[in-house]
């Protein structure tokens, strides 16, 4: 039995303004950002059927919405229809970070990407390994579990700022790092 449900008629009090947030950080568009979010409720609705209860509506949400950035950034960077894989992109304007977005796509899938996936895969977390226990740990709550700020900071009695930073030192020295063991 499902532990979660949807409730569709109350996504945009609930989620539009987190989703938003999590949206304008990675592609600093409102209109992009506000796009994206729609599209991802859209896409909600029409794969309600394939909910299976197992994350919460949020995270449900949250991954739709990770794969329509994945998207956005695999059109525009695209040669061909085949997806550059870049640790940190540029827009002309700022700068954003792919690594926690990096997973392989299931529909999208062949034996080569999954090869080189489960590859980047291991770099990654052999690039983790190398950080500081605790930033580890943080990075890998934030990015890749999607644990909210808020609970973050209590667990590790840090103010959101720290977190950030925290998240930034992380980014750049795995950045560093795989330029130096998965790019070359």
């Amino acid at each position: 039995m499902p532990k979660h449900q949807l409730n569709p008629d109350n996504w945009i009090d609930r989620y539009a303004d987190y989703l938003f947030n999590y949206t304008i950080t990675r592609v600093s568009n409102s209109a992009l950002a506000e796009d994206l979010v729609q599209e991802t409720f859209f896409s909600g609705l029409k794969s309600a059927a394939n909910f299976k209860g197992e994350a919460s509506e949020r995270t449900w949400l949250v991954s739709i919405l990770k794969r329509k950035i994945i998207d956005h950034y695999r059109k525009i960077n695209s040669n061909k229809g085949k997806a550059e894989v870049r640790i940190a992109y540029h827009d002309g304007e700022s700068e954003g970070d792919w690594l926690e977005e990096r997973v392989s796509d299931p529909f999208g899938s062949n034996t080569e990407n999954d090869i080189e996936n489960k590859e980047l895969g291991l770099a990654i977390h052999n690039c983790l390994e190398k950080l500081p226990q605790k930033q580890a740990e943080i990075f890998k709550k934030k990015t890749i579990q999607n644990f909210d700020t808020e609970a973050i900071c209590n667990e590790y009695d840090i103010s959101p700022s720290n977190l950030w930073v925290i998240i930034h030192r992380a980014r750049t020295a795995l950045s560093s790092c795989l330029e130096n063991t998965w790019f070359k």
